[in-house]
């Protein structure tokens, strides 16, 4: 653990609210508005999440399932995104979130015209914009959890 947390404090409402107040609320506000404002299929924009969380190593962000109208993705859904490549769990547009993600993290300069046209085939220039804005949140914020120590001493919800 990076930061000391007071006792009796929550470790990510502490460090995302009170460290750096003016910047720390900013970034959750903008996390919270990715999840509240998405217009993504929940199956894409899970396998983008995850394939991040799964990049960043942050525990919390791998606990997490995001919930729409009473449903998530079923359990093994985290073991497809690992497998994005080759599993048939996905449809294509769910292949290319994970894909995409994966990218973005690791060789956003290898998004060449071949990956481009299949983007634009399956997403809208609009989704595209928001899944970009999207996986920039959980690689940001996620890795920042990690590095800091806080993603393991978070309170996980049930899944």
């Amino acid at each position: 653990m990076i930061v000391d947390i007071p006792d009796g404090k929550d470790p990510m409402r502490y460090v995302w609210g009170e460290v750096v107040p003016g910047i720390g609320v900013a970034a959750a506000n903008f996390s919270g508005a990715v999840n509240a404002h998405t217009t993504l299929g929940l199956r894409e924009f899970e396998a983008a999440r995850l394939r991040i969380a799964q990049i960043n190593g942050c525990v919390y962000c791998l606990d997490v399932r995001t919930e729409r109208d009473g449903q998530k993705v079923e359990e093994e859904f985290a073991d497809a995104v690992s497998e994005w490549r080759t599993t048939d769990a996905f449809d294509e547009r769910t292949r290319l979130a994970a894909e995409y993600a994966e990218r973005y993290a690791l060789d956003h300069h290898g998004l060449d015209e071949e990956f481009w046209a299949r983007m634009t085939a399956g997403y809208s220039q609009r989704e595209i914009v928001e899944l970009s804005m999207s996986i920039g949140s959980w690689l940001a914020f996620g890795r920042l959890n990690h590095v800091l120590g806080i993603d393991a001493l978070c309170v996980l919800p049930h899944r």
